[in-house]
């Protein structure tokens, strides 16, 4: 009898040991190391994404003005290097085109202060205010201006055109208009010449 009962509590004792043995193992791979690892290695490839599809650096804005070669040299053009011209009836920084005639020859505008391309001084380039109050693009006094026919950067058909009570020009780094006749055969020939220039070149 007494044999029985150590044999019995010799089980009994080997089952808890064993019952313990099992929890220390299952406490070993549970949540508290494998799911700290994982998390660790997780934050790796989420930096290494990042550091991946960084933005890249965005591209500087094209100057308000800058200079383009065409039929009669290098002329001032806008960002979008469509030709900007110049207005005979023009003062000194005083616009005289408004109403119809600056639907047909749209001021250069400019909220901010211009900026100019290379081999366009900077020094000669202003703004002045219109009489709706915005401000318009000038260079060496001249208030700048596009013409609603140039379809595309080269198009220079508004040169020499008599509209609107004067003549209008394409204008050179120096300030000064072109009156001298195209090297080359120009994009378009002028609409209307009747009319001689006023001669105002500042």
């Amino acid at each position: 009898m007494k044999r029985h009962t150590r044999t019995a509590a010799a089980l009994a004792s080997a089952t808890l040991m064993a019952a313990a043995a099992a929890g220390c193992s299952d406490s070993g791979s549970g949540s508290a190391g494998g799911t700290d690892t994982g998390s660790q290695n997780s934050g790796r490839q989420v930096d290494v994404a990042a550091a991946s599809t960084s933005p890249s650096p965005s591209k500087s804005p094209a100057p308000t003005v800058s200079l383009r070669k065409g039929a009669y040299g290098k002329v001032l053009v806008n960002a979008k290097k469509m030709t900007l011209y110049v207005f005979d009836k023009d003062t000194k920084n005083k616009s005289a085109c408004t109403g119809a005639c600056a639907k047909a020859w749209p001021p250069l505008l400019d909220t901010k202060a211009p900026t100019a391309g290379s081999g366009v001084d900077a020094k000669l380039l202003k703004t002045t205010t219109r009489s709706d109050g915005k401000k318009q693009v000038t260079y060496n006094g001249h208030p700048l201006y596009l013409f609603d026919e140039d379809q595309k950067a080269g198009d220079i058909k508004g040169q020499g055109v008599d509209a609107f009570g004067a003549k209008w020009y394409v204008i050179n780094a120096k300030g000064k208009q072109v009156t001298t006749k195209p090297t080359a055969t120009p994009t378009a020939t002028p609409t209307a010449t009747s009319s001689s220039s006023t001669g105002n070149g500042y």
